[in-house]
């Protein structure tokens, strides 16, 4: 039998992961595993580097794959600079500064280091692949897979394969961490009461919305951040 590491299931999700069917006018997916050549070998050094393990993991999930995070990197919650600075890895293409990746490696650095933090825990989002849509002036922006209900109809049974696949990477499945209250933690806590994949969804204030219209308490969110990662070491 082959020696699969939690790496290689990452890796083999990442290559297969594919959205096929028909979105709402006006909507594009964001798969940049199939967009850019460049980004599974890039995302697959990380995966090996932090991953390359059979230890079981407690899931973090986000909402979707932003333009300047994942979309670049392949690597949720991870910008270039982060990539570089706080992953040690090489990259020598455009540089990317995501605000949500900049709060999230704040706590990985108060964890004890993307080492210590990807040793037990493992992120993504609740829709892997993200969505753009034409704003008003006419540029590219990020939408949300629950930005309206016809996409939210459209990626369910995506979102629920998903989830099921990287369960079975070796993910812990008595607590999962959500990024963002509100809409997020609204469908996800529904989709969890439907499909039982966890015990118990625990939300968190998206790292975005803290950096954006909480910078002031950054601190006292990195603080609440670290205290409820820190359950899974107690018994709930």
């Amino acid at each position: 039998m082959t020696f699969c590491t939690f790496a290689d299931k990452v890796i083999e999700f990442n290559t297969n992961l594919d959205f096929k069917e028909n979105l709402p006018e006006g909507i594009s997916i964001m798969n940049p595993f199939k967009e850019d050549k460049n980004i599974l070998p890039l995302s697959s050094l990380f995966y090996k580097k932090f991953y390359d393990d059979t230890f079981p993991r407690h899931m973090i999930l986000g909402i979707n794959p932003g333009r300047f995070g994942a979309g670049v990197t392949g690597i949720p919650f991870t910008d270039t600079k982060r990539l570089i600075e706080k992953c040690g890895i090489e990259y020598t293409d455009k540089t990317t500064h995501e605000l949500s990746s900049v709060f999230v490696y704040d706590v990985i650095d108060r964890w004890g280091g993307a080492h210590d933090f990807y040793k037990k825990f493992y992120i993504n989002s609740i829709c892997p692949l993200g969505f753009t849509a034409t704003g008003k002036a006419g540029k590219e922006v990020n939408y949300n897979y629950y930005d309206s209900q016809e996409l939210t109809d459209a990626v369910k049974d995506f979102i629920v394969a998903c989830i099921q696949k990287q369960i079975n990477f070796g993910i812990k499945t008595d607590v999962c961490f959500c990024f963002g209250k509100g809409k997020n933690e609204k469908f996800f806590k529904a989709l969890n009461d439907e499909k039982n994949f966890f015990e118990r969804i625990v939300a968190l204030e998206h790292p975005r919305f803290v950096m954006q219209y909480r910078l002031k308490s950054k601190q006292v969110y990195i603080d609440k951040y670290l205290e409820t990662f820190r359950q899974t070491e107690k018994k709930f």
